[in-house]
């Protein structure tokens, strides 16, 4: 009888005219896309300097801040309020001001003040900001030594020496694409199954097997495996890209990737279909998973870490699959983790495929 549902599961997919092309192009435009659109490297920050001082120590200053490729230099100017007005009118993100006697208090004393303002609308902008101009001026004292500073020869210096693990070259895109991966195969394999018990109440298909000797586990079996298969298909796309386009290739197990995917599928398929047995129309099954979607995405980690969130949100995640998925990816692309480092994530994602399938088989009402 499965394979007969099965049968029925996949020509049902394959008559669909845009299904199957939703399966391949949507790894593709996430994969080539996101990467680049959800860059978490500052670039190209609008600025303004108002220069008093006028001096060549301070023009070096200038130059330096303007040969930075994380600064745009928009204009240098001797008026403080003009330069904060065009910060209002949203021309400049960062003004950097110079005051008067800049390079005499330099070389006296081997210190001087900088004012910096920032425009916090967008923080992580303004934060990010301020700590490339931090690095920019220390960077710039370190080449221009004041002779106040001549004597520090004499002081014993403690150096530090910065090892950069698992991501050397400090690419946002390693760590964001095998997130990327865990949303492609949770939007497929949780909006999909969502609206598929939906789609045949509508139709009225839902009645004629209703009357059937199929069992719910049958039933369910044949809703699940399809977009278990398709699942780990558009997995395996985006692992594909991520090699051919970023040269990302997991330091783990590959076996071990799959293993966490197919837990992983299994339990987004069986919250889908948990929705699709009480929906009574696909919008209703479409916006109570969109809810969940947002929220899967906003506490798995992806974006933020988990642990600069505030303790209520840090609970929500704990029952949040996505993000034990891809902790899990990103130790195994990145770490070349095992399951003995994942076994926490591993008994989590198990867990919630064991009760979300079971309420799906419990939550299927078939009237014989």
């Amino acid at each position: 009888m499965l394979k007969f549902l099965l049968e029925k599961e996949f020509k049902q997919f394959f008559r669909h005219q845009f299904m199957p092309k939703l399966v391949v192009l949507f790894p593709l435009m996430i994969m080539v896309l996101m990467p680049w659109a959800t860059t978490l490297d500052i670039k190209d920050i609008d600025t303004i300097v108002v220069n008093h001082d006028r001096t060549g120590l301070s023009d070096d200053l200038v130059e330096t801040v303007g040969s930075s490729t994380y600064f745009n230099l928009k204009d240098i100017t001797d008026s403080y309020d003009e330069a904060l007005r065009a910060m209002e009118f949203g021309e400049a993100d960062l003004i950097v001001e110079i005051p008067a006697g800049f390079e005499n208090d330099y070389v006296e004393t081997g210190a001087a003040d900088l004012l910096v303002a920032i425009n916090t609308v967008n923080t992580t902008k303004g934060v990010l900001g301020r700590a490339y101009l931090q690095m920019l001026t220390a960077e710039f004292a370190g080449r221009e030594p004041s002779p106040a500073q001549s004597q520090t020869m004499l002081t014993p210096k403690l150096e530090v020496l910065v090892t950069n693990m698992y991501n050397p070259l400090l690419d946002y895109k390693h760590t964001m694409v095998p997130g990327l991966m865990v949303v492609v195969v949770m939007l497929l394999c949780g909006f999909m199954p969502a609206v598929n018990i939906v789609q045949e109440k509508e139709l009225g298909t839902i009645e004629q097997i209703n009357v059937t000797p199929v069992s719910k586990m049958s039933f369910i079996l044949a809703k699940i495996i399809p977009f278990w298969i398709i699942g780990i298909f558009a997995l395996v796309v985006c692992m594909l890209l991520a090699w051919c386009i970023y040269g990302l290739v997991p330091a783990g197990s590959i076996w071990c990737i799959l293993l966490f995917n197919c837990l992983f599928i299994l339990t987004m398929t069986g919250m889908g279909l948990i929705i699709s047995n009480q929906s009574s129309t696909m919008q209703q099954a479409t916006f109570v998973m969109l809810f969940f979607v947002i929220i899967f995405i906003m506490m798995c980690g992806l974006l933020t870490p988990v642990k600069s969130m505030p303790d209520w949100a840090q609970a929500i995640a704990a029952v949040n699959p996505t993000k034990y998925m891809v902790d899990a990816m990103r130790g195994i692309y990145l770490k070349g983790s095992n399951m003995t480092d994942l076994w926490q994530e591993a008994v989590a994602l198990a867990s919630m495929a064991v009760i979300l399938n079971i309420w799906a088989i419990i939550s299927y009402h078939k009237n014989s």
